[in-house]
C-alpha cells in the first residue's frame, strides 16, 4: 500500500481530475454549500458547466467566497440564506431560483448537522433538530424541485432526465453509530426517502440517487481526523489507507448529475474507502 495508518493527518494525495462541461445549461441548487462537501460540490457542478444557488444559513462570507469561485468557470451563481427545515424559507428559496435562473436541473441535498450524545442524555430538542435538517429539509427542497421538474419535463437539448436529485446521506444508513442516534436514523431515513421517491418519480424522467460519503476530511468531523492518534484510529476503519477529500464527494456527484449516468435511478454510492466492508472481519473478525 501506498499509504498507512502512520501517515500523518495531512491532506491526501488523490490524482486531480478534470472536470469537463457536462452540466452546460443547466442549474443547480446545492443546500449547505458554504463548507465542506458542500463547497466542494457547488464549485464542481460550476466548473462543469452549470449555474449554481448556493444555500447556507451561517456565514454569509465563506458562501460569498463559494460564489466567487463558481464564478470564476463562467458560470453564474449567487448565495441564498436559508434554513432547509423551514417550508416557508424553502418555497422562498426556489421562487427566487425561480426568478432568477428560470428552473432548476439538478438538486443536491447536502445541508446537515449533528448534535451527539449518549442515547439516554438526548434531549427531544436535539434529537428533532437533527431529524428536521437532515431529513425533513431534504423532503421540502426534493418536493419543490420535483414540482418543477414536472412542470417543465425533459428539455433534450439539456439533459436526459427532467431533472437530478442527489441526496447526501453517509455509511451510517447502513452501520449503526452508537451516541449518535439522531444521526444516523436521519441518515437511515434519507435512504427510503430516496429510493421511495425514485421509484415514484422515475416515470416522470425524474432520477433520485444518493452519495453515502465514509470518512471525509471537513469541519464537522475534525476531531476525528486532526491529530494523529485520531487519524491512526480512523484508519483502521478504512481499507483504502486514506481519508477521504470532499473533492472524492464532488466528482461522484458531478457524475451523478450528469448523462453519464443516465440509467442509475435509486441508487446509493458509497463513497467510502471500503469503510462498508467491515474491515474488522478481514482477518476473520
Amino acid at each position: 500500500m501506498a499509504t498507512s495508518i502512520n501517515q500523518p493527518p495531512t491532506r491526501s494525495t488523490a490524482p486531480p481530475v478534470t472536470v469537463h462541461r457536462v452540466l452546460t445549461g443547466q442549474k443547480a441548487l446545492v443546500t449547505g454549500a458554504n463548507s465542506g462537501i458542500g463547497q466542494a460540490v457547488a464549485i464542481a457542478l460550476g466548473e462543469a458547466g452549470a449555474d449554481v444557488v448556493v444555500n447556507y444559513i451561517d456565514g454569509d462570507a465563506s458562501a460569498e467566497a463559494v460564489v466567487e469561485k463558481i464564478r470564476k468557470f463562467g458560470a453564474k451563481a449567487y448565495a441564498h440564506k436559508a434554513d432547509v427545515s423551514s417550508e416557508d424559507e424553502v418555497a422562498a428559496m426556489f421562487a427566487r431560483m425561480m426568478q432568477q435562473f428560470g428552473t432548476i436541473d439538478i438538486l443536491v441535498n447536502n445541508a446537515g448537522l449533528q448534535r451527539d450524545s449518549a442515547f439516554q442524555d438526548m434531549t427531544l430538542a436535539n434529537w428533532n433538530k437533527v431529524l428536521n435538517v437532515n431529513l425533513t429539509g431534504q423532503f421540502l427542497c426534493a418536493r419543490e424541485a420535483v414540482l418543477e421538474f414536472l412542470r417543465r419535463g425533459v428539455v433534450p437539448s439539456i439533459s436526459s432526465a427532467a431533472g437530478k436529485i442527489i441526496c447526501m446521506s453517509s455509511v451510517h444508513q447502513e452501520i449503526p453509530w452508537g451516541g449518535h442516534a439522531n444521526y444516523a436514523t436521519s441518515k437511515g431515513g434519507i435512504r427510503l426517502l430516496m429510493e421511495s421517491m425514485a421509484q415514484e418519480v422515475a416515470p416522470k424522467r425524474i432520477r433520485v440517487n444518493a452519495i453515502a460519503p465514509g470518512a471525509i476530511r471537513t469541519p464537522i468531523n475534525t476531531s476525528a481526523w486532526e491529530t494523529r492518534p485520531a487519524y491512526e484510529r480512523l484508519m483502521t476503519l478504512v481499507p483504502y489507507g486514506r481519508i477521504g477529500e470532499p473533492d472524492d464527494i464532488a466528482r461522484a456527484a458531478v457524475w451523478l448529475a450528469s448523462d453519464h449516468s443516465d440509467y442509475v435511478v435509486g441508487t446509493t454510492l458509497f463513497v467510502d474507502g471500503g469503510m462498508t466492508l467491515y474491515p474488522g472481519f478481514a482477518t476473520g473478525g
